[in-house]
């Protein structure tokens, strides 16, 4: 397979087309992943092939600049492997906000081609002290997805002056030469998500490489992009939406390999020889298909929202910014709901490390927990714009 040109993908269609295709090797490639912490290189390049990191990609350096396609990638790639879409969900992110910095920064990220991975971790876990020229750097950074293919990181950072008083908070990013990861990612789910510990010792970042975070947080980026609706979309929906789109394809995959079983598998001690013939299974296969079916209505209302709000160049109020959160608590909810009743549905059976189900289910419920898209979190913060309620919890919104 060679590198598609601008000139032979040029819609988010296409490259959904060319991932599909690779599901059979991705789904392949899915259990080495788990097992050793790591995408393949194998799936990597063949996804970069496709254009599955470049859908962020601004167009003058060869990207697609699709916000739908950056949604349902990785809601695609998940019903062949979990961690392999939160690979692409988390750099296409950070793409996004390389690319909604824009300037020096973003000639230098895509110097080298519109493939650049960056991985890295939004919240303010290092310290810059301001110097000439830029900062020093110093931080540590747990959980920095995509850290192993990344060629760039960024990291979230507190600007302090020689007290240690904090005079700022934002957005740094590192060439991947310029720091070190440590080996911390051992976890139950998501293991090939590759979510290391990011390390900046006394690093000098360029001042184009700083962007403040508080500003951009109220929307001060749209009116910078009046020919591009991507970087015009809200952040905060953007990245509740960009981190469920996983679990749509985790839950997909759960329902077709359940049903897929059923007209051949038996249920242990009784007398029924098809799970497919039972009462009891048809219910529960229903109840899980609706809870997905659920899932997927409320994923899509909110990336209608995103993408209606960005082409317009406005920045959505609290209520619809909050109603995003909203959605996002009940994908996150149905997914893992239906999951659980597809291994109730299936047995026991589900949990043999043979078994792809076991690997499905603790990927989703890991993902599940990351910290953007605790459902009670985003459940509270719709709850208080419905109420007018001024005060908020969380700074992504």
């Amino acid at each position: 397979m060679t590198t598609p040109s601008v000139a032979t993908i040029e819609t988010g269609d296409e490259v959904l087309a060319r991932i599909r295709e690779l599901l059979p090797l991705i789904k392949k490639n899915a259990a080495e992943g788990d097992r050793n912490r790591r995408v393949p290189d194998e799936t990597i390049n063949a996804l970069k092939e496709a254009g599955a990191f470049r859908l962020a990609t601004p167009r003058r350096y060869g990207g697609y600049e699709n916000l739908r396609a950056m949604l349902d990638a990785p809601a695609l790639i998940a019903e062949a492997d979990g961690g392999t879409a939160w690979v692409v969900m988390i750099s296409n992110t950070n793409v996004w906000i390389a690319a909604a910095h824009g300037g020096d920064l973003a000639d230098e990220m895509f110097a080298d081609g519109p493939d650049t991975i960056i991985g890295g971790v939004l919240a303010a876990s290092g310290k810059a002290r301001k110097v000439s020229g830029g900062y020093r750097v110093t931080g540590r950074w747990p959980y920095a997805s995509a850290s192993l293919h990344a060629d760039w990181t960024a990291g979230g950072v507190y600007v302090v002056d020689d007290n240690d008083q904090i005079l700022d908070q934002g957005l740094v990013s590192f060439p991947a030469a310029d720091v070190r990861i440590e080996d911390t990612w051992y976890v139950s789910g998501m293991r090939a998500s590759g979510s290391n510990t990011i390390i900046a010792e006394d690093v000098f970042v360029p001042e184009h490489r700083y962007g403040s975070l508080l500003p951009v947080l109220t929307g001060s980026y749209v009116a910078d992009h009046p020919d591009s609706p991507l970087y015009r979309a809200a952040i905060g929906g953007l990245f509740v939406t960009s981190a469920t789109a996983p679990q749509l394809g985790l839950g997909r995959a759960a329902l077709n390999m359940v049903i897929e079983k059923a007209a051949a598998k038996p249920i242990a001690y009784t007398t029924i020889e098809r799970q497919g013939d039972s009462v009891a299974f048809q219910l529960l296969i229903a109840e899980a298909a609706l809870k997905i079916d659920t899932a997927q209505l409320h994923a899509t209302r909110a990336a209608d929202d995103l993408q209606r709000y960005a082409e317009l160049g406005v920045f959505p109020d609290v209520l619809a910014r909050s109603r995003i959160h909203g959605d996002s608590a009940v994908v996150v909810r149905n997914i893992n709901d239906a999951i659980n009743i597809l291994l109730n549905a299936n047995g026991s059976g589900s949990f043999a490390e043979v078994n792809a189900l076991q690997r499905i289910w603790r990927d989703s419920n890991i993902a599940a927990r990351h910290a953007t898209i605790l459902p009670q979190v985003s459940l509270e913060t719709y709850g208080k714009a419905l109420l007018g309620v001024q005060e908020h919890i969380t700074p992504l919104l």
